[in-house]
């Protein structure tokens, strides 16, 4: 009788570790799910599309004065890219923005201001994009689908203010540093052919040497069998 007692108590025991650790494994995987899914999300730098095609970035928060020529190059060569604008920029020169979109550009979501936006907290991630988004929708009527932090300065803040705003995020693969002063045509085209490959995405902004350099990077990547376009063409 004594033995059957202690055998009780001994299941009693195991069957109150075994309830416990049952729970903490759910806890554990519940949590982490919950965790996966707020980061579930895709951060680009590079397209996914298994093929001869690349797409051009271009950020727009100044370069004004080298804009058309750019949409008159693209046109030349029947070439659609993405544009992505910040929400001051955006704000400040609508017409222009209409110019971009009426030429058959897309157009993505640079944040309202050109800040590091590794360094906000959700809110300030959330405020900033959301105010780019609104100013977009409001000229154009469209819904911008893909960010582009400014500097491509993230943390996880900025992921999940993304997500919950339905945007995916767009780095680069291919760097023109076109933005820099000693940035030449010939040091640009260089970037752009020495690193290229397929699903690249090149990221450039509107500046006299970008310009100069894009119709040999065109006619270079036209030559290799590439086909040059957005954001949603390297990306399905």
């Amino acid at each position: 009788m004594r033995i059957l007692i202690v055998n009780r108590k001994i299941i009693y025991t195991l069957l109150i570790i075994i309830i416990i650790i049952i729970m903490t494994v759910a806890i554990y995987f519940s949590f982490y799910n919950r965790v996966d899914e707020t980061f579930k999300m895709d951060i680009y730098y590079k397209g996914n599309v298994d093929g001869k095609v690349v797409s051009f970035a271009c950020n727009i928060d100044w370069g004004n004065e080298y804009i058309q020529p750019m949409l008159e190059t693209f046109s030349e060569h029947n070439i659609k890219i993405t544009f992505f604008v910040t929400g001051t920029w955006a704000k400040n020169n609508p017409d222009l923005l209409k110019a971009i979109y009426k030429s058959g550009h897309q157009i993505g979501n640079h944040g309202y201001r050109h800040i590091d936006y590794d360094k906000l907290s959700y809110e300030g991630n959330r405020e900033e994009i959301l105010k780019a988004h609104n100013i977009v929708y409001d000229i154009l009527g469209v819904e911008p689908i893909y960010f582009a932090p400014p500097s491509g300065a993230y943390n996880d803040n900025t992921v999940k203010a993304a997500k919950d705003l339905n945007y995916d995020i767009i780095m680069w693969s291919v760097d023109t540093i076109d933005w820099r002063e000693d940035s030449t045509k010939e040091k640009i085209i260089n970037r752009v052919v020495s690193k290229i490959h397929d699903s690249a995405i090149v990221l450039m902004h509107p500046t006299k040497e970008t310009v100069k350099s894009l119709p040999e990077i065109i006619s270079y990547l036209f030559e290799k069998g590439y086909k040059i376009g957005t954001i949603s063409d390297v990306i399905k």
